[in-house]
């Protein structure tokens, strides 16, 4: 696919994207088990990490795309937090879980690293 958008070229919004594609999967499961409430909160979840950073990369300042940075690593736990909740209740089981886990705690870091590299080159003022 052609890149357009300034957002293609981060690679925390690419592997936020092939997260999604898991996490979507797991919804599916939650579908199928009439649980739709959930598999709807989890994909709204999961599209808000990918979402944050394309709308922050549009940002005018450097500030404000960190803003959606922060939103978008909120989402990451937010999603974290349903999946093991998920699992503690037994609608999706551990063995379905776990393989998310350490793929949502890389991009976590990620995006953190990605904030703090925007702070660095762009400190802000003192007062």
């Amino acid at each position: 696919m052609e890149k357009q958008f300034r957002f293609q070229d981060f690679d925390i919004w690419r592997k936020g994207v092939e997260l999604s594609r898991d996490l979507f999967k797991l919804a599916d499961d939650l579908e199928i088990r009439k649980l739709f409430r959930f598999a709807e909160q989890l994909r709204g979840a999961t599209l808000s990490i990918s979402n944050n950073i394309a709308e922050g990369s549009g940002s005018v300042s450097k500030a404000d795309f960190t803003h959606f940075l922060n939103m978008s690593r909120r989402s990451v736990f937010e999603v974290a937090n349903m999946l093991l909740t998920f699992s503690l209740h037994g609608y999706l089981t551990g063995a379905q879980v776990q393989p998310a886990l350490p793929r949502l705690e890389q991009e976590s870091r990620m995006i953190l690293s990605f904030m703090n590299s925007l702070r660095r080159e762009f400190p802000a003022p003192c007062s």
